[in-house]
């Protein structure tokens, strides 16, 4: 999108400089510009300070507040959002500033738009991480956040970000997490917060339940200890209610397609059948029960050739007979202690007959019934008729326990691999029998329907979300538990229900929340009768906080309403958002499910958060490794800001490549920024500390390079292609080095607004030490291109032989074909070449290539 310039409205300008700040000098004669020294390698050379110059910077934006979000909703707005960090104990190594830098540049081009802009920063403060640093050391977790966050403050403020942090917010905060509290209610009010017992993983040594990705081969992530499998008592969230409008509404969102079909992916939607398979009796005679499976593909029913359940699998104990139930109790077990990842991805296949089978309802066949570990009880139905004919995983098995595999698609001639899982005509499969897949399909639901065997279904893969944590550090869920057995809500007068004041944070020992111990806290007072009653002691996890705190920006100090209704209607939604491609699933979703519930609650104005989604690249190790303490290859940017400054910083991480690419840190390339702003800064202030800026009218040449410089780097912006952009900043610099020395006083301020976004520091210093401007550059409207100077009378193309460059020459803008390649031909180089040469054929397209095709040219 290319954002048109605006008239500046009235009071727009930036804060008047104090007197602490230097003027312009008047004359060589004047006194250096305050801050420079003469400490290089050069006699004499008023150099670039960039410690002084930035620390007084950033205290004057801190101090007046200088990126504030204007509290006038009449302008046009723009809400730039970073993801929210973690304040982990370690700080900012110099990969997590690349997205924040990315967001900062174009929060700083928007007020030159003269947006409204919106650029705030938070703390997912909240977790695992903290709490365990607690059990550890015995320091409180709330006192290691809050210096985690002042550690994550001064870096992020040392960079010269250009938050608002009047709104900063952070989820642990009690003014905070009643706002999450008052969400949950909301929740709990449409029926979408209900409780269950469900298999979870259980970490005994943290004595907490983890969700899914917070278990590694079996372990936790944080400390490494053995997870198991075991039902409890949790709260879930209906999030499986909202399933088709996740899905559907990811069809307009400017995201990155390979997210889409992540998330797409996640939910998996799946068409197909539910199929009947009855039990055969037991040995005594009594009935088995009914089997149901889910199937995406009913066509291949007459190729089932076995079933399984899964270990955890509600009729488990049905099924199993008496001979097996020891092998298949032990298997249970095992299977317990895997994360459900590894179950699902492990090419080993294991299992364990339950002794039992069941009728295929197509063909009358006994189907023996398995336990495996590679079917899940939270997917579909927890049981599977498997197909090995048809289906990787099922193949796998069969040819691991040597099941019968029989197929009914009909594969290609020279097919020589195991399952195929391709279309073709039904083979084996009776009445379907020479049925391509999709007639296939409907044939057999036809007769399933009419014959009471099984129906048309619609099935995802996506779960409920497991809402509840066995943990102290965390959000407590505002429910009451009554002696019989009911569940109130705490009244919304009474929230937060804030987390006591204790000492220990020892798991409880029965998997329970550490909660749920403190019995002071537990035992309180039913508000509507005045009986006993206990608290949910159960804790929220750390996504909750992180679920809506992008709404909490839009009216951060309200403590009388979630949100006043018209700052949301003005705010939302996030025109961008930039962050890891880690959160593309769990976060993302998580945060789209909240924000449409809260939308049908008539409480926000559209139904997704974020318009546009960008997820930055990975900065690599110099090793080009991935930056972790155990590999010892983290830099702190701290270090890299103390000896090249935070403006060389910025730019190098911009400089490094596209946004959204990968690639390998090199502190080297921080010495080349810094050269550049070194150059830049020779353009306005000479050796003595003097003001260089030229008062001369600058050369159509020198003109025509700052236009077309300023409008690549607006175009560039606008697509955050910033490496280009700076890139585009050189070039000018090296052109008005070479022809002028100095910088045009025409073209002065202006070149310091289209700097401002990248090196802040430097260009307000500038701008008030050179150029004299009492009213700094943040709010100052983008120069206009005069896009007369951007047509070109004259062009330098490439000559080629044989596809190979080998001479330039400049033509006329609109020279044609014929005049390109008479050009070419009188180039000494090229008829040198082509002498004595035949030449087979001539290519010559105005403005892109001349390439003579020749035999026997000289080389």
């Amino acid at each position: 999108v290319r954002y048109p310039a605006r008239e500046p409205p009235p009071g727009r300008p930036g804060p008047t400089l104090g007197p602490d700040f230097p003027s312009a000098p008047s004359s060589p004669s004047a006194p250096p510009v305050t801050g420079m020294t003469s400490t290089t390698d050069q006699p004499g050379l008023g150099a670039y300070d960039h410690a002084t110059l930035e620390a007084r910077w950033q205290a004057h934006w801190l101090a007046n507040g200088t990126f504030a979000a204007k509290d006038d909703l009449s302008l046009p707005k723009s809400y730039v959002l970073d993801m929210f960090p973690y304040p982990s104990g370690a700080g900012l190594h110099v990969g997590h500033p690349l997205s924040y830098t990315a967001t900062d540049i174009l929060s700083r081009y928007r007020r030159h738009q003269l947006f409204n802009v919106l650029h705030p920063m938070g703390w997912d403060s909240f977790g695992l991480p903290a709490e365990q640093y607690a059990l550890k050391t015995g320091v409180h977790p709330a006192e290691t956040t809050a210096r985690n966050i002042d550690n994550f403050r001064r870096q992020l403020q040392a960079l010269g970000f250009s938050y608002d942090w009047s709104r900063e917010v952070a989820t642990s905060d009690a003014s905070y997490y009643r706002w999450t509290q008052w969400i949950f209610l909301r929740l709990y009010e449409r029926g979408l917060a209900y409780e269950a017992e469900v298999p979870v993983n259980w970490c005994p040594a943290l004595g907490t339940v983890l969700a899914n990705e917070e278990v590694i081969d079996g372990k936790s992530e944080v400390g490494g200890h053995p997870v198991e499998r075991r039902p409890m008592r949790q709260w879930m969230l209906r999030i499986t209610e909202y399933a088709d409008r996740l899905l559907e509404g990811l069809d307009d969102l400017d995201w990155p397609e390979h997210i889409k079909a992540l998330q797409r992916n996640w939910i998996g939607r799946s068409f197909g059948a539910e199929v009947d398979f009855r039990v055969e009796p037991a040995a005594d005679g009594t009935a088995g029960p009914t089997l149901t499976v889910f199937t995406t593909r009913p066509d291949t029913l007459f190729g089932a050739t076995y079933m399984v359940i899964a270990p955890e699998h509600e009729a488990f104990d049905a099924i199993v007979t008496a001979e097996a139930r020891q092998a298949c109790e032990a298997y249970r077990t095992a299977a317990s202690h895997k994360s459900d990842l590894d179950r699902t991805t492990s090419k080993q296949k294991t299992g364990v007959f339950s002794g039992r089978y069941a009728i295929n309802p197509a063909n009358g066949a006994r189907l023996p019934i398995w336990v495996a570990d590679y079917v899940l009880a939270g997917y579909g139905t927890g049981a599977i008729m498997a197909v090995p004919g048809q289906d990787e995983r099922d193949w796998e098995f069969a040819s691991a326990f040597d099941l019968p595999i029989v197929r009914t698609v009909q594969p290609p001639d020279d097919w020589e691999g195991g399952a195929f899982t391709g279309d073709g005509p039904a083979i084996h499969s009776g009445f379907l029998d020479g049925l391509e897949v999709g007639p296939a399909k409907a044939k057999m639901i036809a007769w399933l329907e009419a014959e009471g065997h099984g129906k048309s279904a619609v099935h995802t893969k996506l779960r409920d979300w497991l809402f509840s944590r066995q943990r102290y550090w965390g959000e407590p869920i505002p429910l009451l538990h009554r002696a019989d057995g009911s569940i109130v809500p705490v009244p919304e007068d009474q929230l937060p229900v804030t987390l006591p004041e204790v000492e220990r944070f020892q798991p409880s020992g029965t998997g329970e929340s550490p909660l749920a111990v403190i019995d002071a806290w537990v035992n309180t007072t039913d508000p509507h009768t005045g009986e006993p009653v206990r608290r949910e002691t159960n804790t929220m996890p750390q996504w909750a906080g992180s679920c809506w705190y992008y709404l909490r920006f839009c009216d951060p100090t309200n403590d009388t309403e979630f949100l006043s209704r018209e700052k949301p209607d003005y705010w939302l939604p996030v025109d961008v958002y930039i962050g890891g491609a880690e959160h593309a699933v769990l976060h993302l979703m998580y945060a789209r499910f909240w924000h449409k519930v809260l939308f049908d609650a008539g409480l926000l104005p559209v139904d997704e958060p974020f318009r546009q989604l960008v997820c930055q690249g990975m900065i690599l190790g110099e090793d080009n490794e991935k930056m972790s303490k155990s590999r010892g290859n983290v830099i702190n940017p701290d270090d890299m800001v103390g000896e090249y400054g935070a403006d060389a910083f910025r730019l190098y991480e911009m400089f490094m490549g596209p946004l959204t690419a990968t690639k390998p840190w090199q502190t080297s390339g921080l010495a080349g920024t810094h050269r550049f702003l070194s150059r830049w800064w020779r353009l306005y202030v000479d050796r003595e500390g003097n003001s260089a800026v030229s008062d001369a009218a600058p050369g159509e040449e020198v003109a025509r390079g700052f236009h077309r410089c300023l409008d690549k780097v607006g175009r560039d912006l606008d697509a955050m292609s910033f490496n280009t952009a700076i890139a585009a900043m050189m070039e000018l610099v090296n052109l008005l080095t070479r022809d002028v020395g100095a910088m045009p006083r025409e073209f002065a301020r202006d070149a310091l607004i289209m700097l401002e976004p990248f090196a802040p520091h430097m260009a307000e210093e500038l701008n008030a030490a050179v150029l004299g401007s009492r009213v700094e550059l943040a709010w100052e409207p983008w120069p206009a291109v005069d896009e007369s100077r951007l047509v070109t009378d004259t062009l330098e193309m490439a000559v080629q032989v044989n596809g190979r460059v080998r001479s330039r020459i400049t033509v006329p803008a609109d020279v044609d074909a014929a005049g390109l390649e008479a050009a070419a031909r009188a180039d000494e180089r090229i008829a040198e070449l082509l002498a004595g040469a035949t030449v087979k054929k001539v290519v010559a397209v105005p403005g892109r290539i001349v390439n003579f095709v020749v035999v026997g040219a000289a080389d």
